[in-house]
């Protein structure tokens, strides 16, 4: 596709973390597990069966909620837009240019059960503060944190972060600017 046509598919940049969301599928499965042993071990009159049925349905229930986030990316671009997707219903797109460029952070993991947080590294997005009202947004604080045009991702919740992929984030981004820039210089 050329640079001045749409571009009619998304395009991933920060995938989710693949890994986190199989294993939360774990307690929904051993949950649907015993409801299985339930359903196995009483007659069909008994009012055990009934709870195996309900908890073998709110295991399927569960596990397909959980493997659904597998589809969605943590951030991608379409036509014209960054999507961030850090919380339930449409992605928040903010205009490619807004975004000015990507870098490592480091902040707890906001991992569910655990008292004392591990530090994991954060793919941090800086909005240019021209735009303030980008400066914040609601998101999912497990997450990340959107806060004073600073879009912190966390990283126990998407694909390993590293510094290669940092550069092709930025590099992708600038591709996109240029992109835009050229037209008006003509």
């Amino acid at each position: 596709m050329g640079r001045g046509r749409k571009q009619l598919m998304q395009e991933t940049w920060l995938k989710p973390n693949r890994l986190a969301i199989l294993i939360g599928c774990i307690p929904s499965l051993i949950l649907g597990a015993i409801g299985a042993w339930l359903l196995l071990l009483f007659d069909s009159a008994n009012h055990w069966s009934w709870l195996g049925i309900i908890m073998i349905l709110a295991s399927l229930g569960l596990v397909a909620l959980m493997l659904s986030q597998l589809r969605w990316p943590r951030i991608a671009y379409n036509d014209g837009s960054v999507q961030f997707y850090l919380r339930s219903g449409p992605p928040i797109a903010v205009p490619v240019e807004i975004v000015e460029a990507f870098f490592a952070g480091q902040g707890p993991a906001h991992l569910p059960g655990l008292a004392r947080q591990p530090q994991t590294v954060n793919l941090v997005a800086r909005l240019s503060q021209r735009h303030t009202e980008w400066a914040r947004q609601d998101v999912k604080p497990a997450l990340g944190n959107w806060c004073d045009g600073y879009v912190t991702i966390r990283g126990s919740w998407c694909e390993p972060l590293d510094g290669e992929l940092i550069r092709k984030l930025n590099r992708r981004l600038k591709e996109l600017k240029d992109g835009i820039e050229e037209p008006s210089k003509r």
